[in-house]
């Protein structure tokens, strides 16, 4: 039985004893002293004398967390959604931000519970097979079975209940939105026109792709506040995930989609994150600005020129070819065969010779179509950039981890013209969209009944 399965059957066993321990309270009062003590107050359920016990070991203890319009948060559920962070984050959480970040998913988890009750109140259905798509998928990305990846989950102190939770949140409330605010949205000819225009004016000049966390500040709480932050880039600095970070602890809108406030020129930043944003190189963070109302830390994920061309704007095809290490292996041990697998790669053939190479080595072969260049990590777009169809990168990656090449396939060079008219349309009006998201979220946040415990 699941956790969550768990708690709701204690709760109305619980409900159940309460009310019997009234009742019984209230005849004792009347019956004769003689009889409460003669009377066996378990004959009417035939109990055995030696019970066999079944199933797993009760908790000694499951407590409620908050209670969101009759709905139950536990204990349970933010320790596992927290070891879900933790594994995705690639490790442990600092002891020192572990309070921080437990509010910051009891606040997800609470309007998680709220977006799926606000779907059900609509009548919008999530089934389990809608759920167990997402499930295969995710599973599929890391190369595992469902299974498999429960049984991960689970020795890492989370579980599949939790991740399927998290689905089902995200996939009411995408139907909910589309239920409730895409068809009433509306974007005029004229707007998207004058987007056009505004974007053919501004040819040549430099956007960047910029990510936010944004912690809120109150006349009580700045110095609070500022620590908080200061601890969140300590983490980033470290190798922390910016995309992570910003989810869980971001209290801007934004923090949906890991921070990310898509392409924007200074001039359409509040003053003091522009100036830093002409300053960051791409893949680099801000120190914490201070801000109207809050704290935030910035990362400059990218640069480009407004319809002109990029050569990182080109689309690949490519051909992955992996060799791994048995676990274990010493880097002195595993040189030699670095060493070779290097001066193969510089003779691979084109695409045609990738998979003799993996035979060569016992590697793998992945093929994939359509990647952009600028999505690569900053040092293959700078190992890439000049490379033509045919060639492979140096091999790269890690001892434990393994080596790899990426052999190019295919490359079609991008068009720097103004979008078409239909993208901008899909554009206007999925900002629109996420706005009245945001409003619809505070109406249900601001009409729900929560008892925390």
């Amino acid at each position: 039985m699941s956790a969550g399965k768990t708690f709701g059957w204690t709760l109305k066993l619980a409900a159940s004893a309460a009310a019997i321990t009234m009742a019984g309270a209230g005849q004792a009062q009347d019956a004769p002293e003689s009889a409460s003590s003669t009377i066996n107050t378990t004959s009417g359920l035939r109990l055995p004398s030696n019970p066999e016990l079944f199933g797993t070991t009760l908790p000694t203890e499951i407590r409620a967390t908050a209670i969101i319009n009759g709905d139950v948060i536990t204990q349970t559920d933010i320790d596992q959604r927290l070891a879900l962070l933790a594994i995705s984050n690639g490790g442990k959480i600092p002891a020192d931000q572990m309070q921080t970040l437990r509010q910051q998913v009891l606040r997800n988890l609470i309007d998680e519970t709220i977006e799926i009750q606000a779907a059900k109140a609509e009548d919008i259905k999530v089934t389990p097979a809608d759920i167990d798509k997402t499930v295969e998928r995710v599973a599929g990305n890391v190369k595992q079975t469902p299974a498999q990846m429960g049984d991960y989950l689970k020795a890492n102190g989370s579980s599949i209940r939790s991740i399927r939770r998290q689905i089902e949140g995200e996939i009411s409330w995408q139907r909910l939105q589309r239920a409730k605010i895409e068809n009433g949205v509306s974007v005029a000819d004229d707007e998207v026109k004058a987007v056009i225009s505004k974007m053919n004016a501004s040819k040549g000049t430099e956007e960047y792709r910029v990510g936010e966390i944004f912690l809120t500040t109150t006349p009580g709480n700045e110095a609070q506040t500022q620590a908080n932050a200061a601890k969140i880039l300590a983490a980033l600095k470290q190798g922390g995930s910016f995309v992570g970070y910003a989810r869980q602890y971001s209290e801007a809108s934004t923090s949906a989609v890991g921070g990310d406030l898509g392409w924007v020129r200074p001039e359409q930043l509040p003053e003091p994150i522009a100036a830093a944003v002409r300053q960051l190189t791409p893949g680099s963070v801000s120190e914490p600005i201070a801000v109207p109302g809050g704290v935030s830390i910035v990362a400059v994920q990218d640069t480009r020129k407004i319809l002109t061309a990029d050569p990182r704007n080109a689309v690949l095809n490519l051909k992955q070819v992996s060799v791994t290490f048995p676990k274990g292996t010493t880097r002195n041990a595993a040189e030699p065969m670095v060493q070779k697998f290097a001066a193969a790669v510089t003779n691979v053939g084109g695409c045609g010779g990738a998979e003799k190479l993996a035979n060569e080595f016992h590697g793998e072969v992945v093929q994939s179509d359509g990647v952009k260049l600028r999505d690569l990590p900053p040092a293959l777009q700078q190992m890439m950039t000049p490379m033509q169809v045919g060639q492979a990168t140096r091999p790269f990656g890690s001892i434990d981890e393994g080596i790899r090449t990426l052999v190019i396939c295919g490359r079609d060079e991008a068009d720097p013209t103004a979008p078409t008219y239909e993208q901008v349309y899909s554009q206007l009006s999925e900002e629109r969209t996420n706005s009245r998201a945001r409003r619809y979220l505070r109406d249900l946040r601001r009409d729900a009944i929560i008892d925390f415990r």
